[in-house]
């Protein structure tokens, strides 16, 4: 076994010892503060960084080093990209930010699931707002491709959510490259009305038109729950083709319990939350399989869900996304999943030029 996996996997089980929350801001801090020690940068980037001899990939008007990217939640607040950016990801997802900074809901709430490298969160939306997440965008010496995974406030009610979307769109809209749009997250109460037809339709409207009068542009992204029905799911997809946003992520985290193997009396006891990692595969996969079938292939797919080794992210790719996201198998694999999964995915677009690629 390469020195950096047994490295990371001594770290993780110490950090395993913690809480999941406190382990998870213990790891990024320490991170942080490594990372600015002047060797340390070179180090990480010798032991992580995917030595990527293909063309990068072009997509949303973007390029993208190589296919693997880290999904919302990890760094919510912007505060960690530089350090981040050592690790070998292609590109970085912050938050969901909110307009207003906001607690998140009561703690305990992240919960690992070890035997099925899965993770519970109900973090709900916790972040420090929009003006901190600018503050530490224009403090970012990484010029990594930067996402921004936006949504409302736990306090608006729903009838003036769009207000929020719109004013994070149009405050975020210069400091990084793309939106996803986050109407999915099963953490915040009556979030998923903003999924149903007419409130989908008109957020995306008031965002794709306010877009079109900026001088460039920036590519809109929506994330979609796995709990859709194939009705919804077409829906959602005839809202897309109407609004011309430029892709999908694919896919949030379930409501769900299944594929779990703990009693259910353990489940029942850690409560609500959004279910990823492994248990989530199948049928984010399910999905994206789904989504390219019916779109031949013309929507661009970012996909995200139970990515724990390089055979399932060559899953999804071949599935039909263009793009990948991890962040449950980031944990439980740590950053050399990134170095494993980019060598797989050469190897494979170079012997047998599979047109990923949409």
């Amino acid at each position: 076994m390469p020195k950096p996996i047994r490295m990371y996997r001594l770290v993780r089980n110490l950090l395993f010892l913690l809480d999941a929350e406190s382990a998870h801001y213990l790891a990024l801090n320490s991170l942080r503060f490594f990372s600015r020690i002047p060797f340390v940068p070179v180090l990480l980037r010798t032991f992580f960084m995917p030595k990527i001899k293909s063309k990068p990939i072009q997509l949303f008007g973007l390029s993208f080093p190589h296919r693997v990217g880290l999904a919302a939640g990890f760094d919510k607040n912007a505060e960690f990209i530089d350090a981040l950016s050592h690790l070998g990801f292609a590109f970085i997802e912050i938050g969901a930010v909110t307009p207003l900074a906001q607690a998140g809901n009561p703690k305990p709430r992240l919960f690992r699931l070890k035997k099925n490298q899965a993770l519970i969160n109900r973090m709900g939306f916790n972040n420090k707002g929009l003006q901190n997440a600018i503050k530490n965008l224009k403090k970012r010496k990484s010029n990594i491709i930067i996402g921004a995974n936006i949504g409302k406030n736990t306090d608006t009610p729903n009838q003036r959510a769009n207000d929020d979307y719109i004013l994070l769109f149009k405050e975020l809209h210069d400091y990084v490259d793309y939106f996803t749009v986050n109407v999915s997250c099963p953490n915040i109460k009556n979030l998923k009305e903003l999924q149903d037809k007419d409130s989908l339709l008109d957020l995306l409207s008031q965002l794709t038109l306010i877009n079109a009068q900026k001088p460039k542009p920036k590519p809109i992204l929506l994330k979609i729950s796995p709990d859709l029905s194939w009705e919804q799911l077409d829906d959602t997809l005839n809202i897309i083709n109407l609004t011309k946003i430029d892709g999908i992520v694919a896919v949030n985290t379930t409501a769900t319990r299944n594929n779990l193997s703990y009693p259910n009396s353990k489940i029942q006891k850690i409560g609500a939350g959004g279910l990823s990692g492994t248990p989530l595969k199948n049928r984010a996969t399910e999905i994206i399989r789904y989504i390219h079938q019916k779109t031949n292939g013309q929507l661009p797919i970012i996909g995200v869900g139970g990515i724990m080794s390089k055979e399932d992210a060559q899953e999804k790719l071949d599935a039909g996304a263009s793009l990948i996201q991890i962040y449950t198998g980031f944990v439980y694999q740590g950053p050399g999943l990134i170095k494993n999964i980019t060598s797989l995915i050469a190897n494979d677009e170079a012997h047998h030029q599979k047109p990923i690629v949409k």
